[in-house]
């Protein structure tokens, strides 16, 4: 019986000391790297929201990214808002955002934005002839919805029917 509560114990010694090794390591090495780069903040104001629903705020680290931003109620339903940003890449590029947000989305400019390709002139041109004549398709369209139906969702709850977002 003691022979067996050694064998255990030296099981159970080794399988303890496995993470508590990984854990000695980890800490030594978080210690070692020292204290994380504070970056400061050289400026931050805000205000708001306010009673009319409007708010503003903006602020600059030490770092150089700055960033500001204003909104308010557009109508009852309609919250807008705009503002910008900027920092350095890692690779010390400038990068400068403007955007507005409303109820036609985030819209956001600045040249570090992708830009689509320009579509080819023949797919232009398709797409031209295809507005111009919409009602040639609908035969197509007809035809092709008989002969390939969609499944018609249906609500969870049935009391409740689903109610899209406001655009």
């Amino acid at each position: 019986m003691v022979v067996v509560c050694l064998v255990k114990s030296k099981i159970l010694l080794k399988s303890i000391m496995k993470p508590v090794l990984l854990i000695g390591l980890a800490l030594v090495a978080a210690v070692s790297a020292g204290p994380l780069n504070e970056i400061p903040i050289l400026r931050y104001e805000s205000e708001g929201p306010n009673p009319d629903g409007s708010y503003r705020w903006n602020y600059e680290t030490g770092n150089g990214i700055a960033a500001q931003e204003q909104g308010g109620l557009k109508n009852p339903d309609t919250l807008e808002a705009q503002g910008s940003y900027q920092y350095t890449s890692p690779e010390g590029i400038p990068i400068a955002i403007v955007y507005l947000a409303n109820e036609n989305g985030f819209q956001a400019q600045g040249d570090a934005i992708p830009v689509p390709p320009p579509i080819p002139p023949a797919i232009q041109r398709a797409l031209e002839w295809n507005a111009a004549h919409p009602e040639e398709e609908e035969p197509h369209r007809q035809q092709y919805a008989a002969t390939n139906p969609q499944p018609a969702y249906k609500p969870l709850n049935a009391q409740q029917p689903f109610k899209p977002f406001k655009k």
